[in-house]
């Protein structure tokens, strides 16, 4: 049986201008590899309405899981809290339950819970809350679709809070092989081993060193014994 599917969506102009370097998508496939769920897209989206809602719901549709990354903090140009309703039709407006979070978190710290803070305690109808042990603003799941913060060490937290409700697969193995001969020497038999073990993953990553040709070639795969064998098997192809 396939693993579960999961896609991305980071959401963001400071992702597209190139001002920050998104850290989440990475971390996050190392967490669905770990989990036995397959990551199979990730899509980079604009602070735009319209291009939000309809990445969220092309993704919701096509996977099993959705993980959003970004646009629910408390400045103007975070909508996405807006965008999901909208993709899903629900009416959004502060919820008691967030607002409640929020009063206790900015009270002990000794802040005002202002009208911009009150913006992280919109919450669509029908949505349930992603605990943040971080910064105490939650995100929230709706549908198949987790809405977390941008901030890396937040996002890793809320990702941590999502894991244990979903249903993993098998966990994928890898195996990576160095070849000393350049990619054009090696594609023939690469591709003959690929239709040998169609479920397996087999990926060439070319590099040059010293002057030299070469490749790290990745096996990966959820049955350990056939990436091992799949493994040798290249090895005695390629002898070092």
């Amino acid at each position: 049986m396939p693993n579960p599917t999961a896609a991305m969506l980071v959401i963001g102009d400071e992702i597209l201008s190139g001002r920050t370097r998104d850290a989440n998508m990475h971390y996050l496939a190392g967490q669905m590899t770990e989990a036995g769920i397959d990551l199979k897209e990730v899509r980079v989206v604009s602070d735009d309405q319209p291009a939000i809602v309809a990445a969220v719901q092309a993704l919701s549709a096509a996977y099993d899981t959705v993980f959003t990354s970004g646009g629910i903090g408390p400045t103007h140009d975070d909508i996405t809290a807006d965008c999901i309703a909208a993709a899903f039709d629900a009416h959004i407006d502060v919820r008691a339950d967030a607002r409640a979070l929020l009063e206790a978190h900015y009270a002990k710290s000794g802040q005002e819970l202002n009208a911009a803070r009150l913006r992280m305690a919109r919450i669509p109808d029908g949505a349930t809350l992603i605990d943040n042990p971080v910064s105490t603003a939650p995100g929230f799941t709706m549908g198949n679709v987790h809405v977390m913060a941008g901030v890396p060490s937040v996002f890793q937290a809320m990702v941590a809070s999502v894991l244990p409700t979903l249903t993993g697969g098998d966990p994928l193995v890898s195996r990576s092989v160095r070849i000393d001969r350049g990619e054009g020497d090696i594609a023939g038999p690469l591709g003959e081993l690929a239709g040998a073990y169609p479920d397996l993953s087999i990926g060439s990553y070319p590099f040059q060193k010293d002057g030299k040709y070469g490749a790290n070639v990745v096996i990966r795969g959820t049955d350990a014994a056939m990436v091992d064998t799949c493994a040798d098997a290249l090895n005695a192809h390629f002898p070092a």
